[in-house]
């Protein structure tokens, strides 16, 4: 553990760094592959709707409590399944409370018949058998409710960032990383076969949440490295880089969290108990809070990197960047080899925008040298009066003072 902390302090500071952001064609490519794989799958298996969307039939078989379990469940699906009805060859057994609740397609009479003999004579102690019949019409409503208030979730998320950060392109690349997101999971949902259920749009709601809450402190330290570009003197996918590695920790930190606990849930609901209802809902969970964290650190960023890349100040960042990287591989690569007295006086803190070498600098020239004395190394100054040998001075001339009282006299 505490490897990890200094990794995480090595990571804010900057002492230690992984690339995250530069690496586009990397990272552009395998979320390419994840969202076509899970268009591909949905589109060849479909999705299986449960019978809240198509419509069907269930039935609710009150046990005593002792009775109510796995097994019971199992044994009323063997039961059903050979009841010799084609619509119920694979229902859906699950447990609530002190029922089973066996969910299969829409029957006539007769087969509902078969059904509900099939049910009493595979367990004893069966108090009631109650039949409720669901409409495809009502369930095409609960689907599009459904699809309505994830749009409406989108467009609310978009407007958020977009206030917030004072930055459209920030609302796109969240919005991509939230369909990537989408995608994917309910791809998953088609290759599983799990049915999508209430419960799952309720999970997949919620996983768009965590992803988007995971990206918004991703952009948010973007937004505070690249405040002042110049000053920093970072490229704006440098700033962006850092701001991902130093966030790193805490979205990793925040996704296992999250996923151990859900995937739990998960085995529990699928595997000893077999609920729909909570195997639905964990799994949407389970997906999309794995696939958020990804999505926020290695898609996310790179896409506002890529929609921020033509803007003017991150040219110039760029190009600041270049010329620094030119004059520190070879410091005296810009430096005349003669020296004429008109040179221009370069500024070491002008900082060139597109690696021009002095010619490009501020206008500034060094003063032209005096003409020195050719015999004593420097330029005597001109005698105020008058001048006569000296004993003192090696009988150099020297200029003479005569005192006041015999000034201007002969």
């Amino acid at each position: 553990m505490g490897k990890f902390s200094r990794l995480g302090n090595e990571l804010y500071g900057g002492r230690k760094s992984y690339d995250f952001v530069h690496k586009k064609t990397l990272w552009y490519l395998v979320s390419i592959v994840l969202v076509t794989a899970a268009i591909a799958v949905v589109l060849l298996r479909g999705l299986n709707f449960g019978i809240e969307f198509t419509g069907g039939t269930q039935y609710k078989v009150s046990l005593p409590a002792s009775q109510v379990n796995q097994t019971s469940a199992d044994t009323i699906r063997e039961a059903v399944a050979g009841a010799g009805v084609a619509e119920a060859e694979a229902p859906i057994v699950t447990t609530a409370g002190e029922a089973v609740l066996v969910q299969v397609e829409e029957l006539t009479q007769a087969e509902s018949d078969k059904i509900t003999t099939a049910i009493e004579g595979s367990m004893d102690g069966v108090q009631d058998i109650s039949q409720d019949e669901i409409s495809a019409s009502w369930g095409e409503e609960v689907a599009q409710r459904a699809a309505l208030g994830v749009a409406v979730f989108i467009v609310l998320v978009m407007l958020f960032i977009g206030i917030y950060f004072r930055e459209w392109k920030m609302s796109i690349a969240a919005f991509v990383a939230l369909f990537h997101d989408i995608a994917i999971t309910i791809g998953v949902y088609a290759l599983s076969g799990f049915q999508v259920t209430p419960s799952a749009v309720t999970g997949l709601l919620a996983i768009l949440g965590f992803s988007l809450y995971d990206t918004v402190v991703v952009f948010d330290k973007i937004k505070e490295n690249t405040h002042q570009m110049r000053q920093s003197r970072q490229t704006y996918a440098e700033a962006a880089n850092l701001a991902v590695n130093q966030t790193l920790v805490r979205s990793i930190n925040t996704g296992i969290v999250a996923l151990i606990p859900i995937g739990a849930i998960l085995y529990v609901s699928a595997v000893q108990l077999g609920s729909s209802s909570l195997q639905d809902l964990a799994l949407s969970q389970f997906v999309g809070m794995a696939v958020g964290v990804y999505s926020s650190i290695f898609l996310a960023p790179r896409v506002l990197v890529h929609l921020k890349s033509n803007e003017t100040e991150v040219v110039l960042a760029e190009k600041r960047a270049k010329a620094r990287a030119r004059a520190a591989a070879d410091k005296y690569a810009a430096v005349p080899t003669t020296l004429a007295e008109d040179t221009p006086v370069v500024d070491p803190d002008h900082d060139p925008v597109d690696g021009a070498v002095p010619a490009a600098a501020p206008a500034r020239t060094a003063p032209r040298r005096q003409q020195e004395a050719t015999g004593r190394g420097r330029v005597a100054p001109a005698a105020r009066g008058p001048v006569q040998p000296s004993a003192s001075s090696g009988g150099r001339n020297q200029p003479s003072r005569k005192p006041r009282s015999k000034r201007g006299k002969p």
